[in-house]
């Protein structure tokens, strides 16, 4: 069995690039979903979340105000750093979870979907290879514009956060250029590295 990091910038294309290698037979374990289910109603980052930032960053149904949340981390260092440390023990339990389950399914590959992986200590002693999604900053701003309504500099200031361009490339061990036109091209690099995979 084989272990897979995933990662790209925001809008790189990743999350695609990740439903494409889960049709062609790998168990895809997605941080973003987890972070997603520990903060909506009832998920168990909701009272330490309110704990440390009150409770005008929880919205009227139980659920994470991400809209305050994400101006206050990108504003504050100390801020992002608090949520850091109330989200990442969370999602670390739930990604060792569904790994568990992956291996008892006899997954052959198990991608693990993390956008800040590069960032991160520990990932790259637990994944084989490590598939950088790329492409230009500009790409990635119109993208995410365009699909969420987020102001360009709001943009800028998380592209700013997560790591640069050059220090993902350095990381990876395979990379897909994900220029966004043509999905047909795309497809054929995830079937050519699903292969190299074993899937």
């Amino acid at each position: 069995m084989r272990r897979l990091g995933l990662t790209g910038g925001i809008g790189s294309g990743k999350s695609t690039v990740a439903e494409l290698l889960r049709i062609h037979g790998a168990a895809v374990i997605d941080a973003d979903a987890i972070s997603r289910n520990v903060t909506a109603p009832g998920g168990s980052a909701i009272q330490p979340i309110a704990d440390a930032f009150g409770a005008a960053f929880i919205t009227a149904d139980g659920a994470l105000d991400r809209d305050q949340m994400r101006q206050a981390s990108y504003a504050d260092v100390h801020a992002r750093k608090r949520l850091e440390s109330i989200m990442h023990p969370l999602i670390g339990s739930a990604l060792e979870r569904d790994e568990a389950v992956a291996i008892e399914s006899g997954s052959r590959c198990i991608v693990f979907d993390i956008p800040l992986l590069v960032e991160s200590t520990r990932w790259r002693q637990k994944v084989d290879q490590v598939l950088v999604v790329d492409c230009l900053k500009e790409v990635q701003i119109a993208r995410v514009v365009a699909r969420s309504a987020l102001a360009r500099d709001m943009v800028e200031k998380i592209i700013a956060s997560q790591a640069s361009r050059t220090q993902r490339l350095r990381a990876a061990d395979l990379i897909i250029f994900n220029a966004g036109d043509s999905k047909a091209l795309l497809a054929r690099e995830v079937q050519q590295i699903a292969r190299l995979l074993g899937l």
